[in-house]
């Protein structure tokens, strides 16, 4: 199979082009991942075929599929090329200013008051750096830092375990009743559904509404499913149109801003629960880097959320901080 005009070289880009081909089964998906044309993709795939001499792909199957030397192929790369990105960011761990490309996911919740600043930060920090930021759910930023997509990412933790990844908890979250301002329904008959007022609810795929479905049930509570969005402006909208109340948490609450005059917040009844946000990071992600991550979102955190909020409403004192 090879060509005369196959390179000479083995090319790393060549290797990591060809691992996220078959992880994603596309060359549009990989295009759209790294930035480079479909065709720029194809060449690269062709070059290290040519190079190997051997099909990698099955090109004439849609989705991409891997023939049986693809697949050893790709077995035997995969742990080579952790350890290559490994040692890079080992390399660079003492110099925040040489680091070269940092692919930082983020939840919602972060994306208004901390996210803008500390880009504004790491890109002073980090002159010579290339950033890549992305904001979506807590999950798909873990699948997303599993299948090495992204360096870093702050997300609320799962039940689960998160395998090889590293996590640095940030904040306690705890969860809270909010009801449209001027309702006056004790907050028992509320949670225990004694009450005409509707539950409003996190959409079921969110870690967030699976944690508060959890806690439902444990106090053996079951509550209609009328409402469920995904949006938490939507959700804090419906509350203050007086068209039910939520579980939800003062993070969240504080991003509703325009919302807050027509809400109000109270600690949740009885037994008390919280969300762990944290600092999620894959094993090769610069140790410099994640700290540096690290310290500056939980100055933003206590100085732009905790500490305002905290002063208006001073119960939250007792469990809204800072996970030392």
């Amino acid at each position: 199979m090879p060509r005369q005009s196959a390179p000479k070289d083995l090319s790393l880009r060549w290797l990591e082009l060809f691992q996220i081909c078959a992880q994603k089964g596309s060359l549009q998906a990989a295009s759209k991942e790294t930035g480079l044309t479909i065709s720029t993709v194809s060449h690269h795939l062709r070059n290290l075929e040519d190079h190997l001499g051997v099909e990698l792909f099955n090109h004439a199957r849609r989705p991409m599929v891997l023939t049986p030397k693809g697949r050893v192929f790709l077995r035997n790369i995969d742990d080579a090329l952790q350890l290559i990105r490994k040692a890079k960011a080992e390399a660079s761990a003492g110099s925040i200013a040489e680091a070269s490309y940092l692919r930082f996911g983020t939840i919602e919740d972060f994306d208004s008051d901390i996210i803008p600043e500390l880009a504004v930060f790491l890109s002073a920090r980090m002159p010579a750096c290339d950033f890549m930021y992305h904001t979506d759910s807590s999950h798909a930023i873990i699948d997303m830092l599993r299948d090495r997509q992204l360096d870093l990412g702050i997300s609320t933790t799962p039940g689960e375990k998160m395998r090889d990844l590293q996590d640095r908890p940030l904040l306690r979250d705890p969860f809270v009743i909010v009801l449209p301002k001027g309702n006056d329904a004790s907050l028992g008959d509320l949670v225990e559904g004694r009450t005409r007022l509707p539950l409003l609810r996190f959409s079921s795929h969110l870690i967030i509404a699976r944690q508060i479905e959890s806690q439902l049930r444990r106090l053996g509570i079951v509550a209609s499913r009328r409402f469920e969005c995904s949006n938490n402006q939507t959700l804090m909208s419906m509350v203050a149109a007086g068209a039910g109340w939520t579980i939800t948490t003062p993070l969240l609450y504080s991003r509703a801003k325009r919302f807050q005059p027509k809400l109000r917040m109270y600690p949740f009844p009885g037994k008390r629960f919280a969300r762990t946000l944290a600092l999620v990071s894959t094993p090769d992600c610069s140790r410099s880097v994640i700290e540096l991550v690290n310290a500056k979102t939980r100055a933003l955190i206590n100085d732009h959320i905790i500490s305002p909020l905290s002063a208006d409403i001073p119960w939250l004192a007792d469990g809204f901080e800072l996970i030392e």
